[in-house]
């Protein structure tokens, strides 16, 4: 018998080799199977539930989308342009492309989502909140021919807004999202993606870069895909709904046509809440000269903020936000929008385009700030604003808390609480700011804190254009 003296590095080397090799031609194919097989049952059972079927083109596996979006003609006109302008090859410019579009395509997986997302989207909504859907313009919401492209137009309040919208949302539609650079971490970005969610470089100047991605939103248009978009393109930093960005509903909008196959359908949907995770960060990004945490400092304020919800929940002293809440309006049709002013934009100049364009996205939002949920907090912070000085009495407090609310309902406004309701929402909102020392109380009566002024008026700011 010989013996074969090999030296420890070869036999490691060929050990992780051999691993490598069982992990990708046996574990990853039966671990493929077992999620595809699974994703097929998912899809199988909640696809006869909703109300706007999964496309085919979410199904489509996520290689052969990635090379369809690649090898699109815009795109591949791009490239060429691109490649003429640089100088470089174009096969390196469809290189770059390939990988934009590997950025971009999600990896939608139906087991994940209903499974998964919306499971863990319902425990932690449910869990942080008290859930609230006020207003659903039911009637409207059914009429929705079922081919049709729907996209749930909404205002951008916290990062909760994808738990929220995804858990309300999950009986019409799986919903697609556009999220931005901050997502994409290890494994965060690969369940995103399975969520369906694709990834957008905000405010990017790479013209190649913009046009795959152009064609993609215009691509799951087309198909059919529903999406939630936030025209906002950033949360809102005072609390005030900002001004829409055209970029995104542009490219879902280049392409329509009133004579096409599927009617392009805007459901406004608009989110309040009682106390927003990232309130004092968002107010921070308005002063120029305040000093920022950066990334370690954020990481680290998060975790000190989790750790202090621990203490307080294991201490059994730990109360829920407050009241969260969604209204759905009704929906707007594009055939119906662009013939009744005889448009047809997908023949129109870009100059000319873009003007019409901007028109919907403020008709859109008017739409959505008239949605705005009145929640208790700010009612409240709206009435303690109005008078900074003023010490109330819980008398005084919740009467003029009920006029603003009756104030609000004569202009329109959609009061997330009944009305039967509203004394013990006037409580808890209270006991909401006083938690968080937003309001003093001395001597049984209520007051502003001074030093929290600003954060009280970012809460009041979310209904003060419904009054």
């Amino acid at each position: 018998m010989t013996t074969i003296a090999v030296p420890v590095w070869l036999a490691v080397l060929g050990g992780l080799l051999a691993a490598w090799a069982l992990y990708e031609r046996v574990m990853m194919p039966s671990l493929r199977w077992v999620i595809r097989s699974r994703a097929n049952k998912a899809l199988d059972e909640f696809g006869s539930r909703l109300r706007i079927s999964i496309r085919p083109f979410q199904q489509t596996r996520r290689q052969a989308l990635i090379d369809l979006l690649t090898y699109d003609a815009r795109v591949q006109e791009a490239v060429a342009e691109h490649a003429r302008s640089s100088g470089m090859p174009r096969e390196l410019v469809t290189a770059q492309a390939h990988r934009y579009a590997r950025e971009i395509v999600p990896a939608f997986n139906a087991y994940l989502y209903f499974r998964l997302g919306y499971w863990a989207a319902r425990r932690v909504a449910e869990s942080l909140y008290r859930v609230r859907i006020g207003y659903v313009d039911e009637r409207r919401l059914e009429g929705i021919p079922s081919e049709a492209t729907v996209v749930f137009v909404m205002n951008h309040r916290s990062n909760m807004d994808y738990v929220l919208a995804t858990y309300l949302a999950a009986d019409h539609a799986a919903l697609s999202y556009a999220v931005g650079e901050w997502a994409r971490i290890w494994p965060l970005q690969q369940l995103i993606r399975a969520m369906g969610a694709y990834f957008v470089r905000r405010n990017s100047r790479d013209d190649l870069y913009r046009r795959v991605l152009e064609r993609y939103v215009a691509m799951a248009t087309e198909n059919g895909v529903t999406q939630a978009l936030y025209p906002e393109g950033r949360l809102t930093r005072d609390g005030r709904i900002g001004e829409a960005r055209l970029g995104v509903l542009d490219y879902m909008l280049r392409g329509f046509r009133t004579d096409g196959d599927r009617d392009l359908v805007f459901v406004p949907l608009a989110i309040n809440y009682d106390r927003t995770l990232e309130d004092r960060s968002l107010l921070l990004a308005l002063d120029p000269d305040a000093k920022r945490p950066g990334r370690a400092g954020a990481v680290w304020n998060t975790l000190a903020f989790a750790a202090n919800q621990a203490s307080l929940a294991f201490r059994s002293k730990w109360k829920r936000f407050g009241y969260a809440g969604v209204n759905f309006g009704a929906p707007i049709s594009m055939r119906e929008y662009c013939a009744s002013r005889r448009l047809e934009l997908a023949r129109l100049a870009k100059e000319e385009r873009f003007a019409h364009v901007g028109a919907l996205a403020r008709h859109l939002m008017d739409a959505v700030g008239a949605l705005v949920p009145v929640l208790p907090v700010p009612l409240v912070a709206a009435v303690l604003c109005d008078a900074p000085g003023r010490r109330f009495s819980e008398i005084e407090l919740k009467a003029a808390v009920e006029a603003l609310a009756e104030r609000a309902e004569r202009s329109g406004a959609r009061i997330c609480v009944p009305r039967t309701d509203l004394d013990e929402a006037v409580d808890a909102g209270l006991e909401t700011l006083a938690l968080r020392r937003l309001v003093v109380r001395e001597d049984g009566l209520y007051r502003a804190a001074p030093a929290e002024s600003a954060l009280l008026r970012y809460y009041a700011s979310s209904i003060a254009h419904l009054l």
